[in-house]
């Protein structure tokens, strides 16, 4: 039971120990431990302080990146539009041209055949004229009586001279 219950000089002995390092640890140690977690405690807030600022620039940044990229997609559609106007421009020119030159190439041709069936005309027109003075020619050189016989002698000339021409 001794060990139980601690004598009375060992009591007042460890009571003084402790009261003298208490007033020890209150002049030396107790300010600076108070100090130390008041710094402490401010720098948390401060961290944390700091914490909510870089939160809200975040925010702020993050909602910059979407208007930044809304930008961004607007851009992309006016340029995809731009190009397909510009290409269907160039298509539309394109097949005027092509319309235009079809037209000139047509009319073009449509001249030359019209030439050349003129001078074919021509060509014709001046064929029948030689025979007709070829035929008149000889029927004036030959100089028949009868009406007849210059009928056959005409259609012979003829026919000779549909074979010549042949």
């Amino acid at each position: 039971m001794e060990l139980l219950t601690p004598a009375l000089g060992l009591f007042v002995w460890n009571l003084v120990a402790f009261l003298i390092l208490f007033f020890i640890l209150k002049k030396f140690a107790w300010k600076p431990i108070l100090n130390s977690l008041k710094e402490r405690e401010t720098g948390i807030s401060d961290a944390l302080e700091t914490a909510d600022k870089v939160k809200a620039e975040m925010a702020h940044m993050k909602s910059e990146n979407e208007a930044l990229l809304a930008k961004a997609r607007e851009e992309r559609a006016a340029i995809l539009r731009e190009s397909k106007e510009t290409a269907d421009k160039m298509i539309a020119e394109a097949r005027d041209k092509a319309k235009f030159e079809y037209d000139r190439i047509v009319a073009d041709a449509q001249s030359a055949i019209e030439q050349q069936k003129n001078a074919a005309l021509t060509d014709v027109k001046n064929s029948i004229g030689k025979m007709v003075i070829e035929v008149t020619e000889k029927v004036i050189r030959k100089e028949l009586t009868d009406k007849a016989d210059q009928e056959k002698y005409i259609v012979k000339l003829a026919n000779d001279l549909a074979v010549t021409s042949n």
